[in-house]
């Protein structure tokens, strides 16, 4: 891909975000330079919503009023969470120490 389509990651591993026009939050635990699910899933987003795929995107740990989920966003649909609340979807503790509310990976899952 020519890099000049590239977009640099905005946000890192460890950081809580939340989703631009839903009502989730979450902790990031992967990250892909562009758009690496399924066409599948792509296709069921609307037409009028289905963010590009020449942008990151974020695996994320997260939390809703409806419980704990995994979830794939685009960047263009992500916020940084300045809120300061822990998040408390249950994975995040196999994965992250939180050190001070920073969620910092254990070093069994650094690569």
């Amino acid at each position: 891909m020519n890099s000049d389509f590239q977009k640099k990651a905005d946000f890192k591993i460890g950081e809580i975000v939340k989703h631009r026009l839903f009502s989730f939050r979450g902790v990031i635990f992967d990250v892909d330079p562009e758009f690496m699910n399924t066409e599948e899933w792509y296709a069921s987003i609307p037409a009028d919503m289905r963010p590009k795929k020449d942008q990151p995107f974020y695996h994320l740990f997260a939390e809703s009023e409806e419980g704990p989920y995994i979830a794939y966003v685009s960047q263009q649909n992500l916020l940084k969470d300045d809120s300061q609340e822990p998040c408390l979807h249950p994975q995040i503790d196999v994965m992250f120490n939180n050190i001070g509310g920073d969620y910092v990976l254990k070093k069994e899952n650094i690569h």
